[in-house]
């Protein structure tokens, strides 16, 4: 955490009405390891090794609400005093550990050594660990490594950084085949959705990073256009964009209106008719902006507050704002990727706050004086918040729900109504 107080406006580019405020300040956030709760369910034959300590290896217990006797696809390999102090060799102890684990787990064919705050405080160098546990155990078994170490990421960044460690093992297209990649961990019933709208359309046949397998690696090259599904991935979209490929610039797939500009995006990069990209999007768009109405009548007019935590929280204002006429005071974000943002920041209504980055107790002060009807932040201000009258939805949960496409639009808008819902029933 950082102890320095730092505070500038500054406008957003394409969008001068709506400053930025930037803060560098105390944070409360997950730290990027947590990332591996859901990819370790997307990547069924992958698995991840954290390389820390029993602190780590708690949070991902509590945090995945994992049982004891249950086989999930990550562990923890702890780093001991003897690490730490130097007495004993930690590459050899972190050999020992996994070539016990792929003995045990031969169905692994993925293996991520994920770095943690202690892995970083030893200079353990896990990009060397996975070369050389790489050349050991090919090609049987691919060896990648990344961070999700607090000092370095936070909460969504894991995944980030885990894509971004796939990008240069992503196979060449070939020259002149348009391809189209979808880019974010989504649940499999919403990456099933997506390709059949997709496919619908007509676009090339659309591939998904990641994968639900390590071998189906999609291809990448200048022919390839890819579409973002979560918001958080701008290393992901650099490196791939060093590669060649082309990012189309879209809203989030969040709520029926997202969902449809999300998929028009796709549709205008490879010259679909408007004729069928309503053919195909008209029915599913009806549905979605019917189920969403049910709720706009518990959520219209009321006033909702962003603490930063998970970069969803810009296309999540823009969705409760448009779609059910709730009032965004604040949005704050951990990191504001213009580049990413502005088809997002361009539809948000006037007035809205905008924040970067986190000054806990200074935002905590607005968010007081701003008296909102809702607040999004993390477990560790939930709790207080809620003691002091303020009704609040945990951020984490919408990283952890599939929220994306049409179909999911309404559990989204749902999310939001239970708090007050919960106060109704609580009041009775």
């Amino acid at each position: 955490m950082s102890a320095v107080r730092q505070s500038s406006a500054l406008p957003s580019a394409g969008c001068d009405d709506l400053p930025v405020l930037r803060e560098r300040g105390q944070r409360e956030v997950f730290c990027g390891l947590t990332g591996i709760i859901w990819l370790h369910r997307k990547i069924q034959d992958a698995f991840f090794l954290i390389v820390g300590s029993r602190t780590c290896a708690h949070l991902m217990q509590s945090a995945a609400g994992v049982m004891i006797f249950a086989e999930p696809r990550f562990a923890t390999a702890i780093i001991e005093d003897r690490d730490l102090a130097g007495l004993a060799d930690a590459n050899d102890e972190l050999d020992k550990v996994v070539d016990r684990l792929l003995k045990r787990r031969p169905d692994i064919k993925l293996l991520f050594l994920v770095g943690s705050c202690p892995s970083e405080v030893i200079k353990l160098d896990l990009s060397r660990s996975a070369e050389r546990l790489g050349r050991q155990y090919g090609p049987h078994v691919r060896i990648l490594n990344y961070s999700g170490s607090g000092i370095e990421t936070t909460f969504t960044q894991g995944e980030d950084n885990c894509l971004a460690a796939m990008v240069p093992e992503l196979p060449a297209a070939t020259p002149g085949e348009p391809g189209l990649m979808v880019v974010g961990t989504l649940a499999d019933v919403v990456e099933d959705q997506l390709r059949r709208l997709l496919q619908g359309l007509g676009v090339p046949e659309p591939t998904f990073l990641p994968a639900r397998n390590a071998a189906d690696l999609p291809p990448v090259g200048p022919d390839t256009r890819f579409l973002l599904a979560q918001p958080y991935l701008a290393e992901t979209a650099r490196l791939l964009e060093e590669r060649g490929a082309q990012r189309l610039a879209a809203p989030f797939p969040l709520g029926a209106e997202g969902t449809t500009r999300w998929l028009k995006a796709a549709a205008d990069a490879f010259g679909v008719s408007p004729e069928r990209f309503h053919e195909v999007t008209d029915r599913p768009h009806q549905r979605a902006t019917e189920a969403v109405s049910r709720y706009r009548d518990a959520l219209e007019g009321r006033s909702i507050f962003f603490f930063p935590d998970s970069q969803l929280e810009i296309p999540l204002a823009r969705f409760l704002s448009e779609e059910l006429g709730m009032r965004p005071l604040e949005v704050g974000t951990p990191y504001l990727h213009r580049g990413i943002m502005d088809p997002e920041i361009a539809l948000l209504p006037a007035g809205t706050d905008l924040s970067e980055g986190q000054d806990v107790d200074r935002q905590l002060d607005r968010c007081r004086a701003a008296t909102p009807d809702l607040v999004v932040c993390g477990l560790g201000l939930a709790n207080p918040l809620e003691a002091e009258g303020i009704a609040t939805k945990w951020s984490i949960e919408l990283v952890f729900t599939p929220v994306q496409g049409y179909e999911q639009a309404a559990d989204l808008a749902n999310l939001f109504a239970r708090p007050f819902d919960r106060r109704t029933r609580l009041e009775v």
